[in-house]
């Protein structure tokens, strides 16, 4: 049976957070993720307003080693002043989900204003470039799905998950079958069971190690931000804890796999469009422009951004034509994908302050 509800895509990303176990949202006030706030405010079992987007990600980090799923919601300027405790929260190995909605800038820019102008940043936000899985949302049933998915690798992997929106993406009400949706898989948080002593950054078999909660009852729990060795123990340069740090970056990338969402169609075609966020829709458009046409394309929608699954090297690499369709200045991911000498026959279509036309698609791959 249907269920169509005008809806937006903050409250499916709330209500899929909520039902996969987030426990509760810290947050402060920035345009555009305001819905975020106000729906977690109605549904996540704990919300606290932070005086500022520093003491947000504290909180956050706190809450998380006492063995909560803490959530929060920001945009570029948020994002901004969070950078370092995120980089403590990597460190330290502690799950959380902060929902990005991305907005024009810089600076402050314009609040009500859409862009996909972070990426740059996101592709090793930490210092030493430890990558952050990096989910981004193209579709209501995306902000659905990606929202839970995003919770669930932030307590397999023990680690920040960024899950990426724009302003459109969040904000904008559509007709949304929510009867159609699937169930959201809950969270079954892995603890440590073991007989101990417990070593708090001693990786199991996927490069992760089992997370006991501050404050338990059965033995000691050191966690800390410096570089360390597998009792948590600060270290400077030991074998021992240059190879934690590089487990950090390991254990993200070596279970990528298990992360990788994307949408493609794998017909032959003379070209690939690639888009994603708010331009995915633009993109959909223009494919459909193109085949009514005669034009053989296909359509490559990536949602896992960071890091960059070699899966899809290997899928616009199949292409002679391709166009990368991003609303910023400089095509980012098209300039992380190929590196600034790009590759021959690879395009962008760019806009700032605007969204995306699919005819300014279309028109590229006819060119």
């Amino acid at each position: 049976m249907n269920e169509r509800r005008f809806i937006d895509n903050s409250r499916l990303i709330i209500e899929a957070l909520a039902q996969a176990g987030a426990d509760i949202f810290i947050g402060y006030p920035i345009t555009p993720s305001n819905l975020l706030y106000l729906y977690a405010s109605q549904r996540l079992p704990m919300v606290l307003p932070a005086p500022d987007e520093i003491t947000t990600l504290q909180w956050m980090a706190g809450f998380s080693a006492a063995g909560k799923l803490p959530v929060t919601a920001t945009s570029y300027p948020g994002l901004a002043l969070m950078v370092e405790s995120i980089g403590m929260a990597t460190m330290m190995e502690l799950p959380m989900v902060i929902v990005l909605a991305q907005r024009l800038g810089p600076a402050t820019g314009t609040a009500t204003g859409g862009a996909t102008g972070d990426l740059l940043l996101l592709n090793g936000i930490n210092s030493g470039g430890y990558p952050l899985p990096t989910l981004c949302i193209s579709s209501p049933r995306d902000a659905w799905e990606l929202s839970a998915k995003a919770l669930h690798i932030a307590d397999r992997l023990r680690t920040p998950v960024i899950l990426l929106a724009s302003k459109e993406t969040v904000m904008t009400v559509q007709d949304v079958d929510t009867a159609a949706l699937p169930p959201i898989e809950r969270v079954t948080r892995r603890f440590y069971t073991g007989s101990g002593p417990y070593l708090p950054y001693a990786p199991e078999a996927d490069g992760v190690p089992p997370l006991l909660p501050v404050g338990n009852d059965r033995y000691q729990v050191r966690l800390t931000a410096s570089t360390h060795d597998q009792k948590g123990n600060l270290q400077h340069s030991t074998p021992e804890a240059l190879a934690n740090s590089r487990r950090l970056a390991e254990k993200v990338e070596r279970n990528v796999a298990d992360y990788t969402f994307y949408e493609w169609d794998e017909e032959e075609a003379d070209a690939l469009i690639v888009a994603y966020d708010v331009t995915a829709a633009a993109a959909r458009d223009a494919a459909a422009l193109l085949r009514a046409e005669g034009r053989r394309v296909s359509l490559f929608i990536p949602k896992t951004l960071f890091p960059v699954p070699p899966k899809y090297l290997d899928i616009v690499n199949r292409y002679q034509k391709v166009v990368i369709a991003e609303e910023n200045l400089q095509g980012q991911y098209r300039e992380i994908l190929f590196g600034k000498a790009g590759r021959p026959g690879v395009r962008g279509v760019n806009a700032i302050g605007r969204l995306i036309t699919p005819e300014e698609i279309a028109a590229e791959v006819r060119s």
